[in-house]
């Protein structure tokens, strides 16, 4: 049996530069992080360790004084604004393409705001997820989340449409979902046609982070290459989700664990029966981890 770790896998370039900031600032004194640093319990477990405490927005809210690091999910303007309030120093390890993703949305909200034209700022992306809940806030949250391609029943098809995504959300989806709406918008227009109806504006952007969308072709070439793959990632992770799923597309054989605790005698019966093994993971995945899994399965032999 070879047992080999994807090179492409593991933390994105956000998340990198989230952890050695944490790393950093941890050496000057007391650190507060909003939220865990990375959808990963195994490292959030090591960085507390180090001394790194991680709290919720009620906490933020009563802190005074004190230093606080933004992860690389990025944040709403009332998290700036509480921070000022409380005279909190802001330890900013947004990710930059976050960043640029929320000044677009902020934009197009500042443009079509007060406007009355019923336009509707849309986000393909999981409602409740650090970074959804960092765009939403660049609308007043006003924006219309939608996680599949299922929820675009609750668009206004007659109404300009402007549709995000987030950094994370998988390619293919977006894709389907622009297509859907297109085709909603043409059902309309033909159902109107003869009173009146006009055309509206329907933008798309795919805001999807270039890292993600191409960690995927080389990830499948990879898990095609195995007979067993065991995919590494956090339960809470959304990347975790789209990537493993785009491993299970092409072989069945994979499997998803968040941890050695996860690996059960019959994973590791299909692992000893099988010629190459191979581990990948989320760009939440540390690499430590995966060497970890990796040495649990070959000493389990």
């Amino acid at each position: 049996m070879k047992v080999t770790i994807d090179e492409n896998s593991g933390f994105c370039f956000g998340v990198t530069t989230a952890i050695e900031t944490a790393e950093r600032e941890l050496q000057k004194g007391q650190l507060f992080c909003l939220g865990d640093i990375v959808h990963n319990g195994q490292e959030v477990e090591r960085l507390d360790k180090l001394g790194l405490e991680t709290i919720d927005y009620d906490d933020l809210r009563t802190l005074r004084n004190v230093r606080v690091l933004l992860r690389a999910h990025g944040e709403p303007p009332s998290t700036y604004h509480i921070a000022k309030r409380n005279n909190v120093e802001i330890i900013d390890a947004s990710c930059p393409v976050v960043l640029h993703l929320q000044k677009r949305i902020r934009e197009t909200y500042q443009t079509l705001h007060g406007k009355n034209t019923g336009s509707q700022i849309v986000i393909f992306g999981k409602k409740g997820h650090a970074e959804v809940i960092g765009l939403e806030g660049q609308t007043n949250n006003t924006a219309i989340v939608i996680e599949s391609i299922n929820d675009i029943s609750k668009l206004n098809f007659t109404c300009p449409i402007y549709l995000f995504s987030q950094t994370t959300k998988s390619v293919e989806e977006f894709e389907a979902i622009v297509e859907e709406i297109k085709r909603r918008r043409i059902e309309v227009k033909t159902l109107e046609s003869g009173i009146g109806s006009q055309d509206t504006v329907f933008e798309y952007h795919n805001t999807i982070c270039r890292n993600v969308a191409n960690r995927v072709k080389r990830l499948q070439e990879f898990a095609r290459s195995n007979d067993v793959v065991i995919f590494v990632g956090g339960k809470k992770s959304s990347n975790a989700k789209v990537l493993f799923n785009n491993c299970l597309e092409v072989n069945r054989c994979t499997l998803f664990v968040s941890s050695t605790d996860d690996i059960t005698s019959e994973i590791l019966q299909q692992c000893h029966a099988a010629e190459r093994v191979g581990i990948c993971g989320a760009t939440s995945t540390p690499k430590w981890l995966m060497e970890n899994i990796k040495q649990y399965i070959v000493d389990s032999l």
